[in-house]
């Protein structure tokens, strides 16, 4: 998956339209390659980022579990060891030490 998309479902406070928009944004940039499109581009872009933002929407609102919603900071405390985690293997790989 991509990194920037980060999961959405299950928080509190909930997850926002803007956030879905922003995923919606960053799906549709990965899916074409360009994150900015020509001006010949630009309606099917937004219209792409409208339709997936929408159904985003939908999921998110349809979605039920059992589970307590997650927590933002925490999930970002988590986001940031993983990442730690994947810089400290390229370094070991890189130096030979790993």
């Amino acid at each position: 998956m991509c990194r920037n998309i980060r999961v959405l479902h299950n928080f509190d406070p909930p997850t926002t339209d803007d956030e879905v928009r922003e995923a919606a944004l960053q799906f549709v940039r990965k899916v074409s390659g360009s994150t900015r499109p020509s001006q010949a581009n630009a309606e099917p872009f937004e219209r792409a980022i409208d339709e997936i933002a929408a159904a985003t929407r939908r999921l998110l609102d349809d979605l039920v579990t059992k589970a307590p919603p997650k927590s933002r900071e925490r999930e970002a405390v988590k986001g940031r060891e993983r990442h730690e985690k994947r810089m400290e293997r390229e370094v070991r790989i890189r130096t030979g030490a790993g």
